[in-house]
């Protein structure tokens, strides 16, 4: 099973940027503890990042197509791309949206998520363990779709 971890924009730039909101790991780094989650669950991982809807909405249209499941961090297109709420909803392959921080308690216009009526789920607020939490919770998930649970 091949699990894919797809960030958006200003995502590269996790360390450096607003660490009080965001953290202190480097987007290298969470893909390390992913990736060790990922063997611990017997499952593949890719990643992928870009600070531009349309390479997101072209790799959700491609590549993607070929994974059970998607862990996806949009970054601000949570809140207004709505292509790439097309692409993942037309992709049919179940997803979790993942935020470090909690969007719910931040400025009024993170509220929303054009994303959420899309996907399986939502974790915020949790940091980098919530990309471990949406991986555990969305190979359980495929399993038991996959078993007719």
């Amino acid at each position: 099973m091949k699990i894919l971890v797809i960030n958006g924009p200003n995502l590269n730039m996790l360390g450096t940027r607003n660490p009080a909101v965001y953290g202190g790991d480097t987007l290298a780094e969470i893909e390390d503890r992913i990736r060790n989650k990922a063997a611990d669950l017997g499952v593949d991982v890719d990643f992928f990042q870009s600070n531009h809807e349309g390479a997101l909405v072209d790799y959700l249209q491609g590549p993607a197509r070929e994974s059970a499941g998607i862990v996806m961090n949009a970054g601000a297109l949570t809140h207004y791309g709505l292509s790439l709420r097309d692409a993942l909803a037309d992709s049919q392959i179940p997803a979790i949206e993942v935020h470090l921080s909690n969007i719910h308690a931040r400025e009024e216009f993170r509220r929303r998520s054009v994303l959420s009526s899309v996907v399986v789920g939502q974790i915020a607020g949790l940091g980098w363990r919530g990309y471990l939490y949406a991986l555990d919770y969305l190979v359980t998930h495929i399993r038991e779709e996959e078993a007719g649970a």
